[in-house]
Order: C-alpha cells, then sequence, then structure tokens
C-alpha cells in the first residue's frame, strides 16, 4: 500500500467531532453533528470513538506494508549476489601443526644420494657438497640437503686466501655464529665436550618450511674401513654390515633453548624404538630443528664408525664427502622387519593458522544463475521450461569478499551442489595462512 492510497481512506474518515449512531429499529447508520443531537431524543444510541477506527485501520495498513515489504525481501533473495557474514558464521586464528615428508615428491625416506660433478665448482666442493635423490643430469633431480665440515683451527683443508684462511675454519666460524650464544666459541656435546671438529648437514630451507620435525628424522650411518684414503673425494670403502642408526632425544628429554631456539642431543636409536639405552645414549652431536641443521661430533664419529677425520694442517681431506659415503653406503643394508632399504628419513614441520567460513544458504537464495545460458529470448525468459516456479542451479564456486566487492579469494568445491526452493546447503570454506 502506498502513501497515497493511505491519506485516500483517512479523508474518508468523520470530521472531528462526529459520531456514527446506531438506531435500533432500523439498523442504519447515520452521522449527527453534536449541535443537533439531543440526550433524550437517541434511543439506545452507542458512541463508537472515531480512534479505535483509526487504530484499526492503523493495524491493517501496517499488516499490508509489512507484507509488502516480505514480498520484497523474498524477491531479493533470489536475485542475491552478495551475503555478509556475521560473527557467527567465522571461526578465526584456529592453528594445527602439519607434517610432511621433508624430501622431493613429499617422500619421507630417501634411499638414494647423488653429488655432481658439474653443478658445484671445484671451489664450492672445499666447502660442501650438495645431495640429489636422483641423478643431477635427469629431470626433477633437486638438491635435498646439504654436507659441510669444520675445524675452529682450520685443519683439514687447504689454506686459501690473503688471511691464510681455510674453508674448514670458514664453516665452523659460520655456523658458530648461525647457532651458538654470544661468546661461545666452540660447539659442545654430551659425547666429548667441547669438540674443534664438527660436520655439519644443512637441509633445504623450501623442503624444511618452518623446521625440522623433533622426533621425525633417523639417520643411517655406514661405518668407513680402516683403509680409505685421507682425501675422501673418492670412493670410500663401507662396511654395510656396521650400521648405525642416529636420532635426536626429543622423545624423552625437554629442549634447550638457546639463541638458536630448540636444541636437542643426536643419540644413538630409532624412530620406531626410540633413544637406545636412553638411560646412558651415545651421544653423537645437536640438532637445531629450527634451523634444520644437524652437527655431528668429529671425534664420536671417528670413535664409532672409524671416519679418521683428517686433521693435519693445510690438508685437503675434504671430510665432508667421508659422511656422504657413510650415508649413502647404508641404503645397501635392509631393515630386518619390511625388507626396506635403510635411508635418511626425516620430516618437515609447520604451523598453519586457518579461518573457517560457513556460508549458509536458505532455501530461497541464490536458486537463479547469472550465467547468459541460464536465460534466453530477448524478454529473459528461462531457458529450461521446468525451472518456471521451480527454478535449480549447480553451486560450484564460493568468492570471498571484501566491504569494497573486490574478490580476494575463491573456494571451489569437490562436485556441483544442487540448489533449489526445496533445498538448503551449508558450505564450510577453510582459509589457510
Amino acid at each position: 500500500m502506498n502513501v497515497n492510497n493511505i491519506i485516500e481512506k483517512l479523508r474518508k474518515l468523520p470530521r472531528h467531532g462526529a459520531k456514527l449512531t446506531r438506531r435500533a429499529v432500523r439498523g442504519q447508520f447515520l452521522p449527527t453533528s453534536p449541535a443537533s443531537a439531543s440526550p433524550t431524543a437517541q434511543p439506545e444510541e452507542t458512541s463508537i470513538d472515531i480512534n479505535q477506527q483509526v487504530q484499526q485501520l492503523a493495524r491493517q495498513m501496517a499488516a499490508e506494508m509489512v507484507a509488502e515489504q516480505d514480498a520484497l525481501r523474498s524477491v531479493a533473495k533470489m536475485g542475491r549476489t552478495y551475503t555478509l557474514f556475521t560473527s557467527e558464521d567465522v571461526i578465526a586464528k584456529q592453528t594445527e601443526v602439519v607434517t610432511a615428508g621433508l624430501w622431493s615428491d613429499n617422500l619421507a625416506n630417501l634411499t638414494t644420494f647423488f653429488t655432481s660433478s658439474t653443478a658445484q665448482t671445484t671451489s664450492q666442493k672445499q666447502y660442501y657438497v650438495d645431495v640429489y635423490q636422483k641423478n643431477p643430469a635427469l629431470t626433477g633431480s633437486a638438491v635435498q640437503y646439504s654436507i659441510a665440515y669444520g675445524n675452529a683451527l682450520g685443519s683439514g683443508s687447504e689454506s686459501t686466501g690473503q688471511l691464510s684462511d681455510s674453508p674448514s675454519k670458514a664453516i665452523y666460524s659460520q655456523y658458530r655464529q648461525l647457532l651458538l650464544n654470544p661468546g661461545d666459541s666452540r660447539f659442545t656435546t654430551a659425547g666429548s665436550g667441547s669438540t674443534d671438529s664438527i660436520y655439519v648437514i644443512n637441509f633445504k630451507r623450501d623442503r624444511m618450511k618452518e623446521r625440522l620435525d623433533p622426533g621425525n628424522w633417523q639417520l643411517s650411518l655406514s661405518n668407513l674401513h680402516e683403509g680409505n684414503p685421507q682425501n675422501k673425494t673418492g670412493s670410500l670403502i663401507v662396511s654395510e654390515s656396521i650400521l648405525h642408526t642416529l636420532i635426536d632425544d626429543s622423545t624423552v628429554t625437554s629442549a634447550t633453548l638457546g639463541e638458536s631456539g630448540k636444541v636437542y642431543n643426536i643419540v644413538s636409536g630409532s624412530i620406531t624404538s626410540g633413544v637406545y639405552n636412553s638411560t646412558a645414549p651415545i651421544y653423537y652431536g645437536l640438532a637445531y630443528p629450527d634451523h634444520g641443521v644437524l652437527v655431528f661430533d668429529a671425534k664420536m664419529l671417528d670413535g664409532h664408525l672409524n671416519y679418521h677425520t683428517n686433521v693435519s694442517s693445510s690438508s685437503a681431506g675434504h671430510n665432508h664427502f667421508a659422511m656422504f659415503h657413510s650415508i649413502s653406503g647404508s641404503s645397501l643394508a635392509t631393515e630386518p622387519l619390511s625388507g626396506d632399504p635403510y635411508g635418511f628419513q626425516a620430516r618437515n614441520s609447520e604451523k598453519v593458522t586457518s579461518t573457517h567460513y560457513f556460508v549458509r544458504i536458505k532455501n530461497a537464495e541464490y536458486n537463479f544463475s547469472n550465467n547468459p545460458s541460464y536465460i534466453t529470448g530477448s524478454v529473459g525468459q528461462l531457458s529450461q521450461t521446468s525451472f518456471v516456479g521451480d527454478p535449480k542451479t549447480y553451486i560450484t564456486t564460493v568468492g570471498l569478499y571484501n566491504d569494497n566487492r573486490e574478490l580476494l579469494a575463491v573456494a571451489k568445491l569437490s562436485k556441483p551442489l544442487l540448489k533449489s526452493f526445496s533445498r538448503e546447503a551449508l558450505i564450510r570454506v577453510k582459509l589457510d595462512f
């Protein structure tokens, strides 16, 4: 009902002060004015206050206006394009820790190991060696981790440069500054105490994501032969029958907190069995999961795996290749229960923050499509005659917009979802960041 209709009805009401009287005999309603009315001349007259009529008419018009607004809202829902989220529709800042295989193709166990004679220069190989999961000449080959050797005194490598600095001394200094607290000049392990000689495994940053997952990595190492040369770049003889598996001790002890984050001990053990002899384990070094770095005490590797680390002054020992051969040689052995080859098992870990958006679609909403194929003809008739009075759509995508109706994210359903007047839907959109 519009304003003009309301005004017209109000005009037809009696003037101010007029009354409606009822005559009992004829049953007629006649308007009379107060001046001509006589109290003694009107039998059984009942006065009806004009305010009651106004209130009754107002209620009638209000009901009609509400019905009209409901109809408009219903029409608006049918053609709705956007729906505002309420506070109940959004659950923010949900966090969970997600782990995955650290190696290429999300593998958790690496059993093939390659180096490249062309990807690294001779100068680079004096400092570290990159390890690939397949022949570097093949498509899909990628660096998985790097191995380096460091010596605080510069032993085990040739002196280079004007400052008579050696690669092993540069490596030790680099990781000392990265991992140790200010003022600490040496790595100290529970195996041999302060040590000048270390081996380092450094995982590729993009594979590690946020961190190496503590308790979910296992390194297999083979013993090296007594008669191997001092220069470890060539083929070394390994004793595949003597195998060591190393893990961190995160399952039995809390991490030590330092400038580099959490620090665990590297001990003898396995993922399935835990720390071997947990009351008195063999300590091989330190694990820095937040940096994706494993530091091994060369004294412990010499004593238990026959590494025979070259610590001669100005001698090109290329000790890091000894660890490469020890790791690759372990894959020649197989696990007794599964029969799978031993390898380097590792997983990455990251904390994922999620926001959940609950998209609630009622039965009267989103039953029409903006797709041009939905209509036909010059007047926009429905292309499917069966949709007249019973339109249907298939929801395939949910778009998330800001207040300016700018598209920020798109969520795809695994399969189209049928929507009609007889079907409602609740879609949960998970946004990770």
